[in-house]
């Protein structure tokens, strides 16, 4: 396997990718703040990830990944007050929402999900710490992190403390020294979760939670960190430091980070009101338009939403499964080739052709873009070989299969057609009625005939009459992703 670059926000350049431990990855993603559905931005930045972590997994690494949830926090306590619910009633409802729609979006779980509500020992055990080593304060009304102790402040995204210092006012009533300084623990005001800590009742900042957590289940230093874009800065920025002064050494070896999904020019937000939410989505186009929509674009890049965009990935998707369809009904006729003809050799090559630019594309920084265009040159050549030949070679059919199932496992579409069925008696059934139908057909009994077919095109089975008999196919079905 050649070489895997990914490029890394921190040095803003290609490395290769050398984890820490040999096939091994460690792996953390900053997950959702929990007061709300999850909208098609945030599928963005998971099924992105989640391709990477497949990807990871098929060229033979070890993949442990961590995924936090947020479910106590300025916005959820807002939220609930909004609502009438209780801050805890309300972080659950949307983080078991955002499970199920992780779920249906085929995203594989993470390993751990911690959530900071069941982590506040760590999290002030971290505070404690950069309070011993001279980092933290405490204020009027928390502990700070002072951002002036650490020189190498603003290295991720770049930004400049003293314009920072300029653009950015101490509010009244905050106790910091600082205008860049940030929160690491709130104290309490009436009538919000409070917890017990060494300097009085309150609760986590928001960027600590996460260095608290991944270095609970990671390690002092860990190989990939990743997130949206809209992380650099602050919540990135503020990571590295704390950690870093935390620690005292490099935290994240590579920070990976995806573009914004954007509407009519502008990112996707609920702040915008701009955002369609997954299981809107889920109900129109199915998990795996989605999923290919996504990756058309590479990771790093912004993604505009249309509608006309959703319905070509969905056009593509049917293509790859009837391409599918083609070489499973090929199959029925295949044969094993003594002698190849030009039509073979010709397949085997755009199929050696189309394997070598997939992985090729997926070692440049996960190029999904450049990958699929290898995707649709192989379904392409397959069709075109089924075309040229009466009998085609099983050998052939096969290599074409297992590329589209290498494709399926790290892209997570077409996974339904390589999940084990009980299609024995399936194929036995359908094959009947197919039988049924011509005998209804001989005898010019076409209405019964058009009924079999119409309810089996309901059942997502179409059928096909040719010059050599009837064809049986699967059809992917609008809104379930097959």
């Amino acid at each position: 396997m050649k070489r895997l670059f990914v490029y890394n926000t921190m040095t803003r350049r290609k490395e290769e990718f050398k984890p820490l431990r040999e096939g091994e990855v460690r792996m953390y993603v900053c997950g959702p703040t929990v007061y709300d559905y999850t909208h098609l931005g945030h599928a963005r930045t998971y099924i992105a990830f989640d391709v990477i972590r497949r990807y990871l997994e098929h060229i033979g690494y070890t993949v442990f990944m961590v995924m936090n949830f947020t479910d106590i926090d300025d916005k959820i306590i807002r939220r609930a007050k909004e609502t009438g619910q209780e801050p805890k009633e309300l972080a659950e409802k949307f983080l078991a929402h955002f499970l199920r729609d992780m779920n249906a979006l085929k995203v594989k779980p993470a390993d751990v999900y911690p959530r900071v509500t069941e982590h506040i020992d760590e999290i002030i055990e971290f505070i404690r710490r950069l309070q011993e080593r001279g980092y933290a304060y405490e204020g009027s009304d928390g502990v700070y992190f002072d951002v002036s102790k650490f020189m190498d402040y603003g290295k991720l995204s770049g930004i400049d403390v003293d314009e920072l210092r300029k653009g950015v006012r101490v509010e009244p009533g905050e106790g910091k020294d600082s205008p860049e300084d940030f929160a690491l623990w709130k104290k309490a005001k009436p009538g919000e979760p409070k917890w017990e800590s060494p300097w009085g009742e309150g609760r986590p900042g928001w960027h600590i939670e996460c260095s608290a957590m991944s270095s609970k289940y990671l390690g002092e230093r860990f190989d990939i960190h990743g997130g949206g874009s809209d992380l650099i800065f602050p919540h990135h920025e503020n990571e590295i430091a704390q950690s870093e002064a935390c620690f005292g050494h490099e935290w994240v070896r590579y920070w990976l980070h995806t573009g914004f999904l954007m509407v009519g020019g502008e990112k996707m937000s609920k702040s915008l009101g701009n955002f369609v939410t997954i299981e809107e989505l889920l109900s129109r186009y199915g998990a795996e338009t989605i999923r290919l929509f996504i990756i058309q674009k590479h990771y790093r890049s912004p993604l505009e939403y249309t509608e006309d965009g959703m319905e070509h990935a969905r056009n593509s998707l049917e293509r790859l499964y009837n391409t599918m369809e083609n070489i499973r009904v090929a199959m029925e006729s295949a044969e094993v080739k003594f002698r190849w003809g030009d039509a073979e050799f010709e397949f085997y090559e755009e199929l050696r052709r189309a394997r070598e630019g997939f992985y090729a594309a997926m070692n440049d920084d996960f190029n999904t873009a450049e990958a699929l265009k290898y995707v649709f040159l192989a379904s392409n050549a397959a069709n075109r070989y089924l075309t040229r030949t009466e009998h085609p070679g099983t050998s052939l059919l096969l290599k074409a299969v297992e590329f589209f199932r290498a494709v399926s496992d790290v892209f997570g579409v077409m996974e339904d057609y390589f999940v084990e069925r009980s299609t024995g008696l399936e194929e036995e059934l359908i094959n009947l009625l197919i039988g049924v139908r011509n005998e209804l057909r001989k005898e010019k009994r076409y209405d019964l005939a058009d009924r079999i077919r119409e309810e089996l095109g309901s059942l997502g089975v179409q059928l096909e009459d040719t010059p050599k008999g009837t064809v049986w196919k699967r059809k992917m079905k609008a809104g379930t992703g097959r």
